[in-house]
């Protein structure tokens, strides 16, 4: 059974930094391409911020360009995501997901397999 975990969310002053992680069971990152979205309050559409191919490539919103970074460990099977200079607009629940995939991986893709989330607030 495939099973997502986010943690590293909470409240921060605008230009400060979090680094968000998802740890996976049921399957291994090397043959996945992982990704973040994020929903932001109230009922916003669910937007991509970042994936990461299963070979290593990465795609970025350009809304988070130059600010965010993604990576992943696949000894841990661990996925992360540097926040920095965040602003209050990346307020959101941000989630990771997941899709098979041994090629293309983008932060627009569909996805298949979803963690539950971890809130972000960033306070001006």
């Amino acid at each position: 059974q495939v099973q997502l975990a986010e943690s590293g969310g909470g409240s921060v002053q605008a230009g400060g930094s979090l680094r968000l992680s998802c740890t996976a069971s049921g399957f291994t990152y090397s043959t996945y391409c992982m990704g973040w979205f994020r929903r932001a309050p109230p009922g916003k559409e669910r937007e991509g911020v970042a994936a990461i191919a299963s070979a290593g490539s990465t795609s970025y919103a350009d809304s988070v360009k130059g600010r965010f970074t993604i990576s992943k460990d696949n000894t841990k099977n661990t996925l992360y995501l540097q926040m920095n200079s965040l602003k209050p607009e990346d307020t959101a629940m941000y989630y990771c997901a997941a899709v098979r995939s041994y090629g293309a991986c983008a932060y627009y893709y569909a996805m298949e397999y979803w963690g539950k989330g971890t809130l972000v607030t960033i306070s001006s």
